[in-house]
């Protein structure tokens, strides 16, 4: 079994989805640190202007994990809705997937892991794809860096680990070996597509993908 693991982010790029696609169970690492201007609050879609931050306000302090940073107010919907829906109206697949958007956003969220997950939970489900999922916080493991990686991978029942290119730099292989776990790194590279508002620019918001592509023709790309 092949186990992937994750901060949850906010509309993830397409190289999260891509690594979920690939593994058999994924698992959101939400008691992780939390980094201020990263990916956990925040991604980028392509408008007729240029690039559009989306980013959700929060509420932490220093040290605080994923799991325990709050939404700090609910104005921010309505702006990244009519941000989407500039960007997007034109798009083959905006009536398709702009009600599952708006669907999500009318739900109440207080965490920003929940609201993360259910991001991409929505985002799986509108692709018509069906993981295992785990929130590592359920898992009460109290250990870090590689060993925390390691433990949760053995808990879930994997036998192998998929890696992005950027855990060459931090992760202890050796780890893996001891513990029988086979390391593979996932080695995505950036995809081109028919996209909206000019030249072509990589690594946005799966958003961008599926309001040009679909569900079918994203989730056949990224599965090859």
């Amino acid at each position: 079994m092949i186990a992937s693991i994750h901060q949850p982010q906010y509309m993830p790029y397409i190289g999260y989805i891509y690594k979920i696609i690939k593994s058999d169970i994924f698992v959101f690492l939400d008691d992780a640190q939390f980094k201020k201007n990263e990916w956990q609050n925040r991604n980028r879609i392509k408008g007729a202007n240029g690039l559009i931050w989306l980013t959700v306000p929060v509420s932490f302090k220093f040290g605080d994990k994923i799991n325990e940073v709050k939404i700090s107010d609910n104005l921010w919907k309505r702006k990244h809705l009519n941000s989407i829906k500039s960007a997007y109206s034109k798009s083959p697949y905006f009536e398709d997937l702009f009600g599952y958007i708006e669907y999500f956003f009318g739900k109440d969220y207080e965490y920003l892991s929940d609201l993360n997950i259910e991001c991409v939970k929505m985002i799986l489900k509108y692709m018509d794809i069906e993981k295992r999922t785990e929130v590592s916080s359920s898992l009460n493991i109290n250990l870090s860096k590689t060993e925390r990686l390691v433990k949760i991978c053995e808990m879930v029942k994997a036998d192998e680990y998929l890696s992005g290119d950027g855990g060459k730099d931090y992760l202890d292989e050796n780890l893996f070996k001891l513990n029988k776990i086979k390391l593979t790194y996932l080695n995505y590279k950036p995809l081109k597509y028919d996209q909206l508002w000019g030249e072509f620019v990589e690594n946005l918001s799966i958003l961008d993908m599926l309001f040009n592509l679909g569900p079918r023709k994203t989730r056949e790309l990224l599965s090859l």
